[in-house]
């Protein structure tokens, strides 16, 4: 689905919200479909990035009906047995129609409403290949930013049997893009205990401005 009619940047840039886990520390349920604050925990992180990019896709390998009723595409793995996030991206470039694309959880429902923006003007300004967020010395290796012609190399690297997204990367000019100011955005639900700490009310809720 086309989330503007005109690219803000230059370029036209695919979104893709990773929500293929298995969602073990959830109990083993689909972690983004789990209700926070009233919706769906995906839907919070949807509606925060969807008005960031051009194309928004899903990533998801159960429950497919029920993502699809989010009204965006949605793809599984290609690689079988649940090889992680970098599964997911590597699915993603594969089906990005821009030549951009940036990746985010499911489980970050209150991802920055400039995380596309900043994530593109250090991408752009660095001349990097890819682009990840950070909070002070912490890394978020699945908010990133890279080209779509990279699956190539994100082959090579799965093929030798790599899965984590930072040792993918670290073959590629990588700039880190410090979100200090907002790193209660960056806070992941993980599991049942971190649902009723993020909940509303619960006093360890993420800033939502």
């Amino acid at each position: 689905m086309t989330a503007q009619t005109q690219p803000r940047f230059g370029h036209r840039i695919t979104g893709v919200l990773l929500a293929g886990g298995q969602g073990r520390r959830m109990g083993g349920v689909d972690k983004g479909l789990v209700s926070f604050d009233g919706r769906p925990l995906a839907a919070h992180a949807l509606a925060r990035l969807a008005p960031q990019v051009d194309e928004l896709l899903i990533n998801a390998n159960q429950n497919i009906p029920t993502w699809q009723a989010f009204g965006y595409a949605v793809f599984s793995d290609d690689i079988p047995g649940h090889a992680g996030p970098l599964a997911g991206l590597h699915a993603a470039l594969g089906r990005a129609t821009h030549a951009l694309v940036v990746t985010a959880p499911c489980d970050a429902p209150f991802l920055p409403g400039d995380l596309v923006s900043r994530l593109f003007a250090a991408w752009q300004d660095a001349g990097a290949d890819v682009a990840v967020a950070r909070t002070f010395d912490q890394l978020h290796p699945v908010f990133c930013l890279c080209r779509r012609d990279h699956i190539l190399h994100l082959d090579a690297f799965l093929a030798a049997g790599g899965r984590r997204v930072d040792r993918w990367y670290a073959g590629l000019r990588v700039v880190e893009v410090a979100f200090d100011d907002q790193h209660a955005a960056f806070v992941n639900i993980n599991s049942r205990e971190d649902l009723a700490r993020a909940a509303p009310g619960a006093g360890g809720d993420a800033s939502r401005d």
